[in-house]
């Protein structure tokens, strides 16, 4: 593990801490901070998938019911499908039931609801290619084998006792390299990587739209499914966590 890997996990852990010991909103005023996180999360992992509404569009689409004249009505239905993930992940930490093949295909299906009826939560029956990356995800047939592998490579994990972040990353990481779905691989892949963190105590991470970081995000998975390097995605993710991290513990201390 690398030393500045390393060093921003115990800089997490103490902000962990932190937050564990600060002293506690009403819920009221905690239930708007969360849920402008989540807002916030929405919009982001819609833009990096090219969704072209706004925070505030988002905002109003998720919770208002306000239609934006000029989005298309994809657009519309993947802010709200999104928010409607978001709950049902939070509600599986909560119960703190285990991730499965079961619960992917379910925040997927969620994801694709009223998209893609046919494909919503099934694995994929033909081959794929991802534009722009010279990853080529494994043909249908391996997908069976390869996601029961994932599921067992990260219970490995956690026996191993690997820091939950790097948990975390490992599955995002690996859900999109195999790809096991025609669409929404992406907003699935953070959403189970949010899933597991908020399991273990962690709030939700949003990892940036814009150009920039949307440019770094996709280098950072290329470099990890072409050259196997996860370093540079491990990272990435470290500070993410990070920085949700810190933003959350400034608004709640005021």
């Amino acid at each position: 593990m690398k030393a500045e890997f390393k060093n921003i996990l115990i800089e997490i852990d103490t902000l962990k801490s932190s937050l564990q010991a600060a002293r506690p909103l009403n819920i009221e005023a905690l239930n708007k901070i969360k849920a402008a996180f989540e807002v916030e999360y929405t919009f982001e992992s819609n833009r990096i998938e090219g969704n072209t509404l706004t925070l505030q569009e988002t905002a109003l689409v998720v919770n208002e019911g306000i239609t934006i004249s000029g989005k298309s009505m994809r657009e519309h239905l993947e802010a709200i499908n999104h928010n409607q993930a978001i709950e049902f992940i939070k509600e599986i930490a909560s119960a703190k039931i285990e991730i499965t093949e079961r619960t992917i295909k379910e925040i997927h299906a969620l994801i694709l609801h009223g998209i893609n009826r046919e494909q919503a939560g099934v694995y994929r029956s033909v081959p794929v290619m991802i534009i722009g990356s010279l990853h080529i995800p494994p043909q249908p047939y391996l997908i069976q084998p390869q996601m029961e592998q994932f599921i067992a490579g990260y219970k490995q994990m956690e026996t191993d006792g690997a820091h939950p972040v790097l948990i975390a990353s490992y599955l995002h990481d690996r859900l999109v390299e195999i790809h096991p779905f025609i669409d929404g691989n992406g907003r699935t892949s953070r959403l189970l990587m949010n899933l597991y963190l908020l399991s273990k105590g962690y709030i939700i991470t949003t990892l940036k739209g814009d150009n920039e970081a949307k440019q770094a995000y996709y280098t950072a998975l290329e470099q990890s499914h072409t050259d196997h390097n996860r370093e540079a995605f491990n990272l990435l993710v470290a500070n993410a966590v990070k920085k949700s991290m810190e933003k959350y513990i400034q608004i709640v201390r005021g």
